[in-house]
């Protein structure tokens, strides 16, 4: 876009982003914080969580403020050389700025839970799950979010049975779950003499993690617990504790299963974190349906269906079956370059 227009719609995101009122907001967090009594809150930290994701977003907007100021500044004294440097770096926070207002969904600013499941094909497809565990992985550290590796289950052979992240970065959701659904997998075999061409399954799931003071109810007559012994890792250091919890929310069915933490008190957290938030993805995906009902769109809002080929033999081509973004350089994607297709969807969805 030109300067002008550039300008022009930095001045528009900055007055549509209410600058004023996130500011305002957080002295009145930061002005609590330092009352008597405020850590003895159950909403403290989450109160905390939300003040550092508010001065993360206004100094990001401070500095496009700043940036535009300074463009029409050189634009007006015929810095040529200051005027290409400004624009640069304006187009680049304007986009990121741009993106997140497109992440307006109910959690999309919340944490992440990214699981990997192998679907069925034995080795195959649990060696491309592993494949897919790492491609996520090095996509974090790409983008230099903050990410826990929560649990794995190895395969017998080779690969996973499955892989739990949990992404504590604001928007991790609203980025990812577009990742959501089936992911399809065709190449050459390394798992039989012949090299014969294989295609493999692997599920990926994502979820929201939501705070303390979200409006999913739960009640205890709804729920059923089960508690058994959680396998470790033999000898002295087997866990011979009724540790590992599974969780059923008897009017939905939906069952949670959780082992990876030492204490039971710890797994039926994380297994209370788990159920809320995938009874939050159920209600957001009824939403979605509702809307693109209202819209006069009638494909499914879901992500669980199959949304991308990876094909490695005998071409190599990577492609988005919904947005039919594709691209040859299948090692880069594999190696997390997956803006491409994530970036590509959000805008995709806001059409």
């Amino acid at each position: 876009m030109d300067h002008e227009t550039l300008i022009a719609n930095c001045h528009k995101l900055l007055l549509d982003s209410k600058l004023a009122e996130k500011k305002a907001s957080i002295l009145a967090i930061e002005k609590e914080s330092e009352q008597a009594g405020f850590w003895q809150q159950d909403s403290a930290q989450q109160k905390m969580q939300w003040l550092s994701s508010l001065q993360k977003e206004v100094k990001a907007l401070e500095k496009i403020e700043q940036l535009a100021n300074d463009l029409q500044a050189a634009i007006e004294l015929e810095l040529s050389e200051d005027t290409q440097a400004i624009t640069h770096n304006l187009e680049k926070l304007f986009k990121d700025a741009e993106l997140k207002q497109y992440l307006s969904g109910k959690y999309d600013r919340s944490y992440a839970i990214l699981s990997i499941h192998p679907g069925q094909g034995g080795t195959e497809a649990m060696d491309w799950a592993e494949m897919i565990k790492r491609m996520y992985q090095r996509y974090f550290e790409r983008k230099a979010w903050k990410y826990r590796f929560v649990s794995e289950i190895r395969g017998e052979d080779a690969g996973i049975k499955e892989a739990v992240f949990e992404i504590e970065e604001d928007y991790a959701y609203g980025y990812l779950k577009g990742e959501q659904g089936t992911h399809r997998l065709v190449r050459q075999s390394p798992f039989n003499a012949d090299n014969l061409r294989q295609t493999s399954f692997a599920l990926v799931e994502v979820l929201p993690i939501l705070d303390q003071q979200n409006d999913i109810e739960i009640k205890d007559v709804d729920l059923e617990w089960n508690f058994t012994r959680a396998g470790g890792a033999g000898g002295q250091s087997v866990n011979k504790t009724n540790s590992a919890v599974e969780l059923t929310h008897i009017p939905s069915g939906i069952t949670v299963k959780c082992r990876e933490e030492r204490s039971q008190i710890q797994n039926r957290e994380r297994a209370m974190k788990m159920l809320k938030a995938k009874l939050a993805k159920i209600e957001e995906e009824k939403f979605e349906n509702e809307l693109q009902s209202a819209k006069g769109q009638h494909q499914n809002a879901s992500w669980g269906t199959q949304i991308r080929n990876y094909v490695l033999h005998p071409y190599q081509l990577i492609k988005d079956t919904r947005t039919q973004v594709e691209t040859s350089q299948s090692g880069e994607v594999l190696d997390g370059d997956l803006d491409q297709f994530i970036l590509s969807f959000i805008h995709y969805r806001k059409s």
